[in-house]
């Protein structure tokens, strides 16, 4: 039985991770007031594993103030009450906030007069920082789309075994800014740049020609032994240590080549024995 708490700005989207969760059978709720979470769990375990395996349960700002603040104590709570429950938290950058608001024509739930799309986003933030700080799992949507957040969500968050850690590797360049959802942040610049072989520029890491030329230089192979060894080390001090998402972020200047083949050779390498999932950032 597992109790997934959906929260989030508006905006970063919550609604598509709930329509995800409900595809996948989970009994799902959307804006439920904080106060009847333990009132909910409860009867989700009285009721059983036959009706409600998996549920989900939509947390936003719409709460009252002193509700949200009670979140930290509620959640505490109900793992005490040897609750399995997991806390996902979606975020996005204030610019692509007011970006999706302005295009889909939407009104914020906080704007009000003389509140405006900004202030509202600004206090939204403020109101749910005691959820984001209880995080689980938080997830920065500014550069994934519809399409790559859906499928985050199938493959990391709603299949994943509740007894493992879930381990996600994610290249990234570091011309469009770092991740902020990142665990482990490492910068790979430093080895040699395929982009500046013209025969080469057209591919990515995960193709031949650009693993040939990588393989080729002894500097590459030494930077992924001592992440292997890094890694080999210290992913289970975060297993042990109760975590349930650990995210590796491994950047270049664009995100096409020498991250992309040190993220797919670091997840080949490590699912064998965890929940591994591997993710190019700016491929679209």
């Amino acid at each position: 039985m597992r109790l997934l708490i959906v929260s989030g700005l508006s905006g970063s989207g919550k609604s598509t991770v709930l329509n995800v969760l409900e595809d996948l059978d989970f009994y799902c709720i959307d804006n439920l007031p904080i106060s009847l979470l333990s009132n909910f769990a409860a009867h989700m375990v009285g009721a059983g594993k036959k009706f409600y395996r998996n549920a989900a349960v939509g947390v936003d700002a719409r709460n009252r103030p002193e509700e949200l603040a009670r979140f930290p104590a509620i959640l505490a709570g109900l793992r005490e009450a040897e609750i399995n429950c997991e806390v996902l938290f979606l975020d996005a950058d204030d610019p692509i906030l007011i970006k999706r608001f302005s295009e889909t024509r939407r009104k914020h739930p906080l704007t009000k007069d003389p509140i405006s799309l900004p202030e509202a986003i600004d206090l939204e933030r403020e109101l749910l920082d005691p959820i984001s700080q209880q995080a689980d799992l938080y997830v920065d949507t500014s550069h994934t789309n519809l399409h790559q957040l859906r499928d985050m969500i199938r493959q990391r968050v709603a299949t994943k075994d509740q007894q493992t850690l879930s381990v996600l590797f994610l290249s990234f360049g570091y011309k469009n800014g770092i991740p902020v959802d990142a665990d482990l942040v490492f910068d790979v610049r430093c080895l040699p740049n395929p982009y500046w072989e013209a025969r080469l520029r057209e591919f990515t890491g995960r193709d031949g020609p650009v693993i040939e030329y990588l393989e080729s230089h002894p500097m590459v192979i030494e930077m992924y032994e001592d992440l292997q060894h890094f890694l080999e080390r210290w992913i289970p001090r975060f297993r042990s240590a109760d975590r349930t998402y650990l995210t590796v972020a491994i950047g270049c200047t664009g995100g096409q080549h020498r991250s992309v083949y040190l993220v797919e050779r670091l997840a080949a390498y490590f699912s064998p024995n965890n929940n591994v999932l591997a993710r190019h950032r700016e491929f679209k």
